[in-house]
């Protein structure tokens, strides 16, 4: 099933909040390369496959009961038919710009504000297992007077998700990305331009072995997270080195 294509500055928002999710098309050798190994670049794109139906279908939940739309930000423009039949119904895609990662984000940022909606949420594609109250708090404090920023920290030190209400490129500015900085320059880039901050309950990405051991653990034990189905069936399907 084909998904519409969001054009910068095509009316589509309706003053609701993107609840946009920052993926790759799912390649093999091109996604998850971390967690190769123990798993093999079929296996880790298999799984990013996973990942991005969990996330997805977590966020399609919560758009059904608050003012939100689901979105996803995909790269590389041109590779729109790798989410075929992988998304809810009615998420919509938007092709991302840029070079950089800081860059990416700004531009997605940009673009969804000049689609109309009220509010942006970037959540990465990295933690299926997100809570849905994370979700709908951050949904919930973006629909309050005034303006803010909202951050769900991760362990690793950045964050899974940041939400704004108005455009702020100071949040996305020198940071030094994919470090263990990125949460505390962004707090400290909040400060700099004297804006709110919320933080959600910490999270946490699967990014390599060891998080992808925390992972399987999570999925065979009650917690807390959301119940990311299709990633539980498939890291049952397959072997999976226990060394990491």
């Amino acid at each position: 099933m084909p998904y519409k294509i969001l054009q910068p500055g095509e009316p589509a928002g309706g003053g609701c909040c993107a609840l946009a999710v920052m993926a790759k098309a799912p390649r093999p050798g091109k996604v998850k390369t971390r967690l190769s190994p123990p798993l093999t670049p079929d296996q880790a794109a298999q799984l990013n496959i996973c990942f991005i139906r969990d996330t997805t279908e977590n966020i399609h939940q919560v758009t059904e009961g608050s003012n939100s739309a689901g979105i996803v930000a995909y790269t590389p423009v041109g590779d729109e038919t790798a989410f075929d039949d992988l998304l809810p119904p009615g998420f919509l895609l938007l092709g991302q710009r840029g070079d950089g990662f800081g860059e990416r984000l700004i531009n997605a940022c940009e673009d969804l504000f000049a689609c109309e909606f009220g509010a942006v949420c970037l959540i990465d594609s990295d933690s299926p297992t997100m809570p849905q109250a994370s979700l709908l708090q951050a949904v919930e404090w973006l629909s309050r007077p005034g303006d803010r920023v909202v951050l769900g920290a991760s362990d690793d030190g950045g964050y899974y998700l940041i939400g704004v209400k108005r455009m702020h490129r100071r949040l996305f500015e020198q940071i030094d990305w994919s470090t263990e900085r990125v949460l505390a320059q962004t707090l400290q880039r909040a400060r700099e331009i004297s804006l709110d901050a919320e933080l959600l309950p910490a999270w946490y990405d699967v990014d390599d072995a060891a998080t992808l051991e925390r992972l399987r653990t999570e999925l065979g034990a009650a917690s807390a997270g959301y119940d990311a189905k299709h990633t539980r069936a498939y890291l049952d399907s397959v072997t999976v080195s226990r060394a990491c």
